[in-house]
């Protein structure tokens, strides 16, 4: 976890240590995917020696957890909260509900008829 993070972080934008840690998440994702993807395809290549198929698999068994993609969880950006997390927003509904009603989301207002 630590060995993943840089030295110093820009905390301006971040509230808590879950959002710390879903940033630093989303980013080793990101920089271990296209290995990921690689050793995926080798186990699944049939054509394959077992021999290489089965290096492939131990060396995508012995990554860091970081770098899989359920580890990655939808948080609210104003609060770290994991549920009830609106996806266009990235918003828990509570979060969202304040900021709707004070106007501070463009396009969004409460609904009456």
């Amino acid at each position: 976890m630590a060995q993943f993070r840089p030295k110093r972080l820009d905390l301006g934008c971040f509230t808590n240590i879950k959002i710390i840690r879903d940033h630093t998440k989303r980013k080793v994702f990101e920089e271990h995917e296209p290995e990921r993807q690689a050793l995926r395809f080798m186990i699944r290549n049939t054509s394959l020696p077992q021999r290489t198929r089965a290096q492939a698999q131990l060396q995508l068994t012995q990554m860091h957890c970081y770098t899989r993609p359920t580890q990655i969880r939808n948080r609210c950006i104003m609060g770290g909260k994991g549920r009830g997390v609106f996806r266009d927003f990235r918003m828990a509904r509570y979060q969202f509900r304040m900021k709707a009603l004070a106007g501070q989301i463009p396009g969004v207002k409460k609904a009456s008829w």
